[in-house]
């Protein structure tokens, strides 16, 4: 008697086609992984250009705030106590506009032509400066200040009235298509208190 073995039809390997398989879907997955890690690295950056706005943005709002809120200019006499614009002796009351082009400027008002009127207030040929003058280390950035007579609590007056007792700051922070928006507000304490 012979003794046949029956021919075995199991596998004993991959074939071609589920080798084929394998790399398609291995492939698929790493394009998904390096597309969403492509996608985080090219917009790692954008949190940190933000964060430098706001920076930017609540410095400059700091120096807007911190300027003196008087009826007139420093130069009269009368400037620590004169209760509106029109007390201020020999016509100096406080307008709108700088006197002069330096910054820090020595009253809110200074940092914008007029009122409800946004304004480069902060640009030093072309880039942004520090309330010293110096050009900023950080390129790419573009502000703009707003000041505005508001009513607030009841008191002050909305317009364009430079005389009004509260004042709303609006500081704006370009940068690329985004922007960084900051409002603060500024009330004149008393007629006394610069």
């Amino acid at each position: 008697m012979s003794s046949k073995r029956p021919c075995a039809r199991g596998q004993g390997g991959v074939t071609l086609i589920e080798l084929i398989i394998f790399i398609v879907i291995v492939g698929v997955a790493v394009m998904a992984v390096l597309g969403v890690l492509s996608m985080t690295t090219k917009n790692s950056a954008d949190p940190l250009r933000r964060k430098q706005a706001l920076m930017i943005a609540e410095g400059l709002l700091e120096e807007v705030q911190l300027a003196k809120f008087t009826f007139c200019q420093p130069t009269a006499g009368n400037v620590d106590t004169a209760a509106n614009a029109a007390a201020c002796e020999n016509g100096l009351a406080e307008n709108w506009g700088a006197e002069g082009t330096s910054r820090p400027h020595d009253n809110i008002n200074d940092y914008v032509p007029a009122a409800n009127k946004p304004t480069a207030a902060f640009d030093l040929n072309g880039q942004l400066s520090d309330a010293n003058g110096n050009p900023m280390p950080a390129s790419g950035y573009a502000a703009s200040v707003t000041i505005t007579p508001q009513v607030l609590g009841g008191i002050g007056a909305a317009g364009a009235n430079a005389d009004t007792e509260v004042l709303r700051i609006r500081v704006t922070v370009s940068y690329g298509s985004e922007q960084v928006v900051l409002d603060g507000f500024r009330t004149r304490y008393a007629p006394n208190f610069p």
